[in-house]
């Protein structure tokens, strides 16, 4: 059968057994290193991808897209909402009054979010209904002054469904007593998980109650929207608020969270060059490899050269020799990269089981378990980057072996 010589010679160099164990032992260490070096990158890039996954879905899926608020309330959101909904980039719109406090229950206090809603319009610009633990929105009911906490709050004050927690605003009333904060008895309806931050301090209570609560007349201060494009909410939000026609103003999820979302997006690249260069040490490592196996090839090449060799013949047979243990390194490592990303969540949750300990805890990180996303536009652009690294090391060591001189090569032999 025809076989190409360069083709032939190169691969058979490749899987012979060599004289010098030391050059076999860092041939298999280059390859070793390419393919951590491509696994951990695709693993990693897969990490950064599901954080990236995570704060679009759950804390974007909580939080406004974008708010609509008046001077200080709007006089009739019915008509605002009307208005807004008609923008073409709008999905949905909601009421809202907010305010912060302070919620007292089980001997301890806790900072809070309160936000006023209306259980039917609120299901359709948030993910809440999705992720309630116990009980659900619509025990939220006008009148009754109930509340929906997370689960962290919860666990720190100690609350079940159907306990009784005391609101308190920081603001002052004046009563015949003197001046005395402004706080009132709520019911404990229902209990969300997202596994974010906001399980600690985000609470929901019903929009009417909130509105006695807060002394807004029946008003609410704002509307939020739902968009199609989240990358798009600044643009939508200040369109619909133009078309409004009045004084309103407008505040989008880049000013409130746009900061951690930008940390991650830059925190992928950076991780992603870095660990590209450990890639590249391990691809040009294959430099060294292949210059210590020309010089211990040299009278082979001596010998092919007087039999007829070009030198560019030559330089392809150690450039296959190079791409082989680039190749088989980069997709081993492709390969392992893959299934580490589509099964670190679970090994990372099997070993705080294990350990005992949970490495992301809510309170201090905005989610409680490693999130993994692969992406094929990652996988491939890394692959590509270690098979070019790898053909690129070889070629200084290719071209010194099609220098070199026969005669001066078989002199000794």
């Amino acid at each position: 059968m025809f076989r190409p010589l360069s083709l032939y010679i190169g691969l058979r160099y490749t899987a012979a057994k060599r004289r010098n164990h030391f050059i076999s032992f860092i041939s298999m260490t280059s390859m070793i290193g390419l393919m951590l070096g491509v696994a951990v990158l695709i693993i990693v890039l897969s990490v950064m991808n599901g954080f990236d996954r995570e704060l679009k879905q759950r804390i974007l899926g909580m939080v406004p897209h974008a708010v609509i608020r008046g001077d200080n309330v709007l006089e009739s959101w019915q008509a605002v909402g009307a208005s807004v909904i008609e923008h073409p980039d709008v999905q949905a719109v909601a009421p809202f009054i907010q305010g912060q406090g302070m919620v007292t229950g089980g001997g301890n206090v806790r900072g809070v979010l309160l936000n006023g809603i209306l259980p039917g319009e609120e299901r359709q610009v948030s993910i809440i209904e999705d992720h309630m633990v116990e009980g659900k929105l619509e025990d939220l009911r006008s009148g009754e002054f109930g509340i929906i906490v997370g689960k962290l709050m919860a666990a720190s004050l100690r609350l079940q469904v159907g306990d009784r927690v005391t609101i308190v605003l920081p603001e002052a009333s004046v009563t015949p007593a003197g001046v005395l904060p402004r706080l009132k008895r709520f019911t404990v309806k229902g209990i969300f998980s997202v596994g974010a931050e906001l399980d600690g301090n985000y609470t929901l209570i019903h929009m009417d109650d909130a509105a006695k609560l807060m002394r807004t007349n029946g008003r609410a201060h704002g509307v939020r929207l739902l968009v199609d494009d989240l990358f798009q909410a600044p643009r939508v939000a200040e369109e619909a608020a133009l078309a409004l026609g009045g004084r309103y103003f407008v505040s989008d999820w880049t000013r409130t969270h746009g900061n951690l979302f930008q940390a991650i997006r830059m925190e992928k690249t950076m991780i992603g060059l870095l660990l590209m260069f450990i890639v590249a040490v391990a691809a040009f490592n294959i430099v060294s490899t292949l210059v210590m196996v020309v010089t211990d090839k040299t009278s082979d090449i001596a010998i092919l050269r007087t039999m007829g060799a070009t030198p560019g013949r030559i330089m392809r047979i150690f450039i296959i020799q190079g791409a082989v243990i680039g190749m088989v390194g980069t997709l081993v490592g492709t390969l392992l990269g893959i299934l580490g990303a589509y099964n670190i969540s679970d090994f990372i949750g099997w070993l705080e089981r294990l350990m005992g300990h949970q490495f992301l805890n809510a309170e201090v990180y905005f989610i409680s378990y490693l999130p993994s996303q692969l992406q094929w536009v990652d996988v491939a652009i890394i692959s590509g980057a270690g098979l070019l690294m790898s053909l690129l090391a070889t070629i200084y060591p290719a071209w010194r072996a099609s220098r070199v001189d026969p005669a001066e090569a078989l002199r000794y032999e």
